[in-house]
């Protein structure tokens, strides 16, 4: 995979305590922040085909054993004792 630099802005006092994050880690801050953003691409891109899966099984639908055949009616299900 291709690098890019790109140009990041933060607040003086955060960056303090990210370079001494990325030194406990004997990493860089680069190589901190690149850890990190692939985590988050990396839990979008499970989420979102957890979610295509679920779309699929609830198009599908389940078969509930009665074989497309319904032998009760609404008020039947509804009725008050």
């Amino acid at each position: 995979m291709e690098n890019q630099n790109i140009t990041l802005s933060i607040p003086k006092e955060i960056l303090i305590k990210v370079k001494h994050i990325a030194i406990e880690k004997n990493t860089s801050v680069s190589g901190l922040l690149r850890s990190v953003l692939e985590q988050i691409v990396n839990q979008e891109d499970e989420y979102n085909k957890a979610k295509e899966r679920q779309f699929l099984t609830m198009k599908k639908g389940h078969e509930l054993g009665i074989k497309g055949k319904v032998s009760w009616t609404r008020d039947e299900l509804h009725e008050r004792s």
